[in-house]
């Protein structure tokens, strides 16, 4: 059983500065979908990537994967064909032992990395999503937990639905952040052409902090104090989804307990060893307007989950005591 260190909230402050600095150096021009990113995988969450093609979605994933010393990544593209035991596992023969043994699949990784996960048929995005939620497999009648930690980053693109099985509602529930990357500035973008002519790519980043670290990061992240107010805060912005008008069907509990699980991580990046609204506010966005379900009328009228999301927010008090 793997054992955490403790850290100070100075050291984990410093870890996440590292780490962020080295994937920035390699991911250019995106400080907050970093940020958010990291935000993620230390609040003990998953992260879907929805975006357009080429604008870094698989190369930020490596590049996190990159930059742990000692962890084990994997990589699934999703298709059509793709079936749950190429996720999970398979239980083979051995005729030498004569019994079957466990083959694991890839989600037996620190960090898998599930590209195009609406390309694949809901039985396979259903394998995927129970190990995401229950950090184990179950083949026949045995269980077998994934590695610790496990973070899973899963990428689609919002633009081209041919061919594809979107998520749904309560399966996009189980990722803590959806984030999107977008188009890099001109002088980014340049120099993000400059790493693709010399072949700079994010296997070639440093290590610069090993898979026990991230577990003591993840283990102080649950230690960061969360008030009554602040809960209280998050719950009645959560409230405020289920009774918006533009809103069918609103944030459930388990997206409060996602937006306190993010403004921890966020403050403990801070060095902080409390969560204020400031990291409520700062995470909610990425954290709920997935787990939205828009009233037909708000779908006419294309107005964005983003923005009624922020009505809600404005209209909560904020309390003054975090």
């Amino acid at each position: 059983m793997e054992v955490s260190t403790p850290i100070s909230a100075n050291e984990f402050k410093a870890c996440f500065e590292l780490l962020r600095f080295n994937i920035e150096s390699f991911i250019k021009g995106k400080p907050e979908v970093v940020n958010m990113a990291l935000t993620c995988l230390f609040a003990g969450g998953h992260l879907l990537i929805e975006d357009i093609p080429g604008v870094a979605k698989t190369s930020l994933a490596k590049a996190i994967a990159g930059s742990i010393e000692g962890g084990l990544f994997k990589r699934v593209q999703f298709t059509p064909d793709l079936l749950p035991s190429d996720i999970t596992g398979v239980e083979i023969f051995d005729p030498d032992g004569r019994e079957f043994r466990f083959r694991e699949g890839p989600v037996f990784a620190n960090i898998v990395l599930g590209d195009e996960i609406n390309r694949a048929a809901p039985r396979t995005q259903s394998a995927m999503l129970q190990v995401m939620a229950e950090n184990e497999v179950t083949i026949s009648v045995r269980t077998h937990k994934v590695p610790n930690p496990f973070f899973c980053i899963a990428t689609q693109n919002p633009a081209d639905h041919r061919g594809t099985y979107p998520l749904p509602e309560a399966q996009l529930d189980r990722f803590l952040m959806r984030i999107s990357i977008g188009y890099p500035s001109h002088a980014d973008e340049m120099q993000v052409v400059s790493q693709g002519i010399t072949g700079t790519t994010p296997e070639l980043l440093h290590r610069v902090v090993g898979i026990a670290q991230v577990r003591s990061m993840i283990a102080f992240v649950r230690t960061v104090r969360v008030s009554s107010a602040l809960t209280d805060y998050i719950v009645r912005i959560t409230a405020g989804t289920r009774t918006h008008p533009a809103v069918r069907l609103g944030v459930s509990p388990r997206g409060s307990i996602a937006v306190a699980a993010a403004a921890q991580a966020r403050a403990a990046a801070a060095g902080r060893s409390f969560a204020t609204p400031d990291d409520v506010k700062a995470v909610a966005r990425h954290v709920l307007a997935h787990r939205l379900i828009l009233a037909q009328e708000a779908l006419s009228s294309e107005e964005a989950a983003d923005d009624i999301l922020q009505k809600v927010i404005d209209d909560v008090a904020v309390p003054r005591r975090p």
